[in-house]
């Protein structure tokens, strides 16, 4: 089923008398959300004892944990040494998700550096063997790895990059960060067509499976013609994108994936406001 939840904890929370991120996934529960991301974009911040009771007041809840791993992960870097701290990054990762009883991590797939974008990429796509290995090895190949669209023009991570990417393996599975779709396309998300086309070209390239389960990250933007300046909250009337033409695009082709906000300040709210637009549109 489709759920939405939110990238961490916002103001509404503690003023509801939240103290800490294990009571979210009860919080979240309450508020119709069943979905709930934890970053550990900067470091792990948290000992494997608390990530199972995290995991386990969300699997009383029936909210599905997802995990964004570190955000300076770089599978681009040319350094073999900081590509083997990448993997244990990941690896890292995914043993927080299977304790918190989820089944996607989130990670920024890299950025071009001062090289040519393809050259960059095709090292990329050079190291997702030894990735990939790595990661069955350690036992997490029945977790999902979900690469991100990124939006600054020097990062990789467009649309297709992401799903060459995702034809790798079973356990690679997109994230879609409309937001930064839109920022580093310079505001192209518009019209029901303009998502039809991304979902249209995931689908036709990595299956029904994929298609259906996408991971997906939504908010307003801020851009310039470099990309991405900084996340917004779904009351801003300058940048984009809107929530309501995906939300019919993803009835229309029945799809199921899990939908993070990630407005700023605001992502819990935020959250709520995707799922009473999602369900006041017509159809499945």
């Amino acid at each position: 089923m489709i759920r939405f939840g939110p990238s961490g904890n916002s103001q509404i929370f503690y003023d509801d008398g939240g103290k800490t991120s294990f009571e979210a996934p009860k919080w979240c529960k309450e508020h119709g959300l069943l979905a709930y991301e934890y970053s550990f974009g900067r470091m792990f911040n948290m000992s494997h004892d608390k990530a199972k009771f995290l995991g386990d007041e969300a699997e009383k809840n029936e909210v599905l944990v997802s995990v964004h791993a570190p955000y300076y992960i770089n599978l681009a870097n040319p350094s073999d040494d900081v590509f083997e701290k990448n993997i244990n990054y990941l690896t890292t990762s995914l043993s927080y998700l299977q304790d918190f009883k989820g089944t996607q991590c989130v990670f920024h797939p890299g950025s071009c550096g001062k090289e040519p974008r393809n050259v960059a990429f095709n090292r990329l796509l050079s190291r997702m063997d030894k990735l990939l290995e790595s990661i069955y090895s350690a036992g997490y190949g029945h977790l999902f790895i979900c690469p991100e669209t990124m939006g600054k023009s020097q990062q990789l991570g467009s649309v297709e990059e992401i799903v060459e990417m995702c034809k790798f393996d079973k356990c690679l599975i997109p994230t879609l960060d409309f937001g930064h779709i839109n920022a580093v396309t310079g505001g192209t998300l518009k019209t029901v067509d303009d998502y039809r086309k991304i979902l249209d070209l995931v689908y036709n390239e990595l299956g029904e499976f994929k298609a259906k389960n996408l991971h997906i990250h939504f908010s307003k933007i801020e851009y310039t013609s470099k990309g991405e300046v900084k996340h917004l909250t779904l009351d801003d009337t300058i940048y984009g994108p809107e929530f309501e033409p995906l939300a019919v695009v993803l009835k229309e082709m029945g799809l199921e994936p899990t939908i993070i906000s990630e407005s700023k300040g605001t992502m819990m709210e935020d959250a709520i406001k995707l799922k009473n637009i999602y369900e006041s549109i017509g159809g499945n």
